[in-house]
């Protein structure tokens, strides 16, 4: 993992051009962020352009990094059009559950492209959930598709108890994104790799149970 494919550059770059841009104009910034009143205003293209938007260079860097880690692995199996197909999609997924969530709370606000990312690495571990991650706070590797389910989990924690100045449900949303659109695309993973399919499936299965539940 880890290779710079020209589809990576070009998203990096959009993000890097665009989060520059609001660092410094706070109107720009204001204008494409991703907001609850702005949005039921009629302006929809917040649910897509606040995907380009960050808080600081912290915030950017770390979501850029992460695509980094995992875009080529997406690329591999699925081509370049495809791994744009999961980016966009994932993003759409993040904002909608988001807006979802936060429907009657006008003065919400978020930025950054996490949902996209999120489902970028959800996609990068349905299709090569064998591989391990190394973190550096954790001394041993993690395989992948345990990393998915449990940072899922911890999302579905997030949403339900506000924990942090975190976009949890555009974390979630974006996985269950790049879950779906990878499904979609490459339906073999049904055949060669259903065990895996089932398990990444029980995080969006829970949410969706204490959901109707009334739990979250």
């Amino acid at each position: 993992m880890g290779n710079l494919s020209l589809f990576t550059i070009i998203i990096i770059a959009v993000n890097a051009l665009t989060s520059y841009k609001g660092f410094n104009d706070y109107g720009f910034f204001e204008r494409y962020k991703f907001n609850v009143g702005g949005i039921k205003r009629g302006e929809q293209f917040r649910l897509f352009s606040s995907g380009f938007l960050h808080a600081d260079m912290q915030h950017l860097l770390f979501n850029m990094l992460t695509l980094y880690f995992f875009a080529d692995r997406v690329i591999y199996h699925l081509g370049g059009v495809n791994f744009l197909i999961v980016y966009v999609c994932s993003l759409a997924l993040g904002s909608l559950l988001s807006l979802y969530f936060h429907k009657d709370e006008y003065h919400y606000s978020a930025v950054g492209a996490s949902g996209a990312v999120m489902g970028i690495l959800y996609a990068a571990i349905l299709l090569d959930p064998n591989k391990s991650i190394y973190m550096i706070f954790i001394p041993i590797p993690i395989p992948a598709y345990l990393f998915g389910i449990v940072y899922l989990l911890y999302s579905i924690y997030g949403m339900k108890n506000r924990v942090g100045n975190i976009g949890h449900d555009a974390h979630f949303g974006g996985a269950i994104g790049g879950y779906l659109v990878t499904l979609i695309l490459q339906p073999s993973l049904f055949e060669t790799d259903l065990l895996m399919v089932g398990l990444l499936a029980i995080p969006i299965i829970i949410l969706l149970a204490m959901h109707k539940l009334g739990k979250i």
